[in-house]
């Protein structure tokens, strides 16, 4: 007899999140040690490979996508033991290769709904035999010669290697929020461009309501696109929304090319003592389609760290960093910059229920929050491009 369909909508919106295990009818005992252990303790710090590269004694071969869940993880390990690794052959022997991909999909060339072209499929067991043979049976194949780096540069469509992590070349650009100059425009649609904010500009607002949180569409998630999609998709749908923020440049007169980490400094406040703040950085084409890049969030009492929870002053603004997920892209002539702030991107991310406390274990109360981002000269809201000149 097939089991029953699993009732997914049901299953993600479960409050409290404790009795998740019961409505999906299998005893899941870790899920309840995880829920226990709300801030970076010594429980997670026990499980952390971060806090153990020094004793790292073999070289990796350390091979991941742009829309992979553990693209982080996976260029950290590379630059943590390629800079702390127990051996020379540990630190000298990493090698770092990341495609276009989500979890396990390095042979597909469409992506979500992008076409990356013929050069974006990888036989990854080819290479992996190929790390294999030259590192377990010291085969001469051309391995050891090849470039520790290889990305693949999404807009352009081709790979590129490089020798470092963030590439040598690369600098920070801010580009910063600001309001619309149209009259008749609404809080939120607002420009995107490098010169910061000289004056005072409109505050804009909007409520974020978790029994209406922005739907997750695409981006780095994991493992079966029939419960969330995965990957680039056209992000109007969500921007069409009254809790989505847009701040879009004007077309781009020549290539960018954004190699390495991306951060929003955001300058917000909130009516809630406990919330979160989201962040997408868009490729904006010139048919109008809005294609994610790279994205973030951060639940704000952890502004200052995960092993601290200092929960906010209503009203209060207070300037937050958001670290989105790294990216190896190229803005075509033409194209425009985007970025959209929210508070919520379900069910990638757990809803945030705006309640005080950081064990979320048992909460059932759900309160809408009133948010407000700054963009003026003493509170600059900004996107941090590592730019590769």
């Amino acid at each position: 007899m097939e089991a029953e369909p699993l009732d997914w909508d049901s299953l993600l919106r479960c409050l409290p999140v404790a009795e998740i295990p019961e409505l999906l009818g299998r005893n899941v005992p870790w899920f309840a040690e995880w829920l226990a252990h709300p801030t970076y303790d010594e429980y997670w710090k026990s499980l952390s490979v971060a806090r153990r590269y020094d004793q790292i004694k073999v070289p990796a071969l350390n091979l991941g996508g742009w829309y992979d869940v553990f693209i982080k993880g996976t260029i950290g390990s590379f630059v943590g033991v390629r800079e702390q690794g127990a051996t020379q052959s540990a630190r000298e022997g990493q090698r770092l290769m990341v495609g276009p991909w989500f979890h396990t999909s390095s042979t597909k060339t469409k992506l979500g709904e992008v076409e990356f072209g013929p050069q974006a499929g990888l036989d990854s067991r080819e290479l992996e035999l190929r790390w294999f043979d030259y590192w377990l049976k010291g085969e001469q194949n051309g391995i050891q010669s090849e470039a520790p780096i290889r990305l693949f540069m999404m807009g352009e469509n081709r790979w590129r290697d490089f020798d470092s992590w963030p590439p040598a070349g690369t600098k920070v650009q801010d580009y910063y929020f600001h309001s619309s100059r149209g009259a008749n425009s609404l809080a939120g649609d607002g420009r995107l461009d490098t010169r910061p904010p000289s004056g005072k500009e409109r505050v804009d607002t909007y409520r974020y309501d978790p029994d209406n949180p922005v739907p997750t569409l695409g981006g780095n998630n994991c493992c079966r696109e029939t419960i969330v999609t995965e990957g680039p998709y056209d992000q109007r749908p969500v921007e069409r929304r009254d809790d989505v923020l847009v701040y879009t440049g004007e077309p781009l007169a020549g290539p960018l090319t954004v190699v390495g980490p991306v951060e929003v400094r955001l300058w917000a406040a909130s009516s809630a003592v406990n919330t979160d703040f989201t962040a997408k950085l868009v490729d904006v084409h010139p048919d109008g389609r809005a294609i994610n890049i790279s994205s973030g969030i951060l639940r704000a009492p952890f502004r200052d760290g995960y092993e601290a929870w200092h929960e906010l002053e209503p009203g209060k603004p207070y300037e937050l960093t958001i670290g989105l997920t790294p990216t190896a892209t190229v803005f075509l002539t033409g194209h425009r910059i985007r970025v959209e702030v929210s508070s919520s991107d379900f069910p990638r991310f757990d809803r945030n229920l705006n309640t005080p406390g950081a064990a979320t274990a048992e909460k059932t109360e759900v309160k809408a929050a009133d948010q407000q981002v700054f963009h003026d000269s003493g509170r600059q809201s900004r996107i941090l491009l590592p730019v590769l000149e």
